[in-house]
């Protein structure tokens, strides 16, 4: 694959929140310091949730790529995801990405097929292995049949 430019626009609103875009995308989003730190904004994506929602994004458009190379067949995929904030080496960081993917696949002769291709998609997510955050992952296999997707 050739190299890629993923282009974004950030205009400052007033006091902790501007706005970003892309002139690729329709949607613009509302971002704001998190209301942990000082002056910071409740109700607001900020980049801490955006770093977090990147690796769990991420984590699934590569679970669709190998479940798909893989004949996997699911019937739903949600990935809840935790990211850590905390100091390293004095400064604040993300220093880690806690991924919860819970797959639901239509039998149990495929839950060790299932459960092989999250542990790829991790491994293989481009954003996990750009950062430097460490990514653990909780993985569950649901049965449809047992469960209401």
């Amino acid at each position: 694959m050739d190299p890629h430019i993923y282009n974004v626009d950030l205009t400052y609103l007033s006091q902790r929140k501007g706005e970003i875009s892309s002139p690729e995308l329709d949607q613009i989003i509302e971002v704001a310091t998190p209301p942990e730190f000082p002056k910071g904004m409740p109700g607001i994506w900020s980049p801490e949730h955006l770093f977090t929602a990147a690796v769990s994004s991420c984590f699934m458009n590569t679970f669709l790529a190998i479940a798909e190379n893989s004949n996997l067949e699911f019937e739903g995929l949600t990935c809840p995801a935790e990211g850590l904030l905390d100091k390293k080496d004095g400064k604040f960081a993300m220093t880690e990405i806690l991924l919860k993917p819970a797959v639901t696949i239509p039998n149990e002769v495929d839950r060790e097929k299932a459960e092989k291709i999250m542990i790829k998609a991790e491994r293989a997510c481009l954003i996990s292995n750009s950062i430097t955050s460490e990514v653990h992952m909780e993985t569950t296999v649901l049965i449809a049949e047992n469960h209401n997707v």
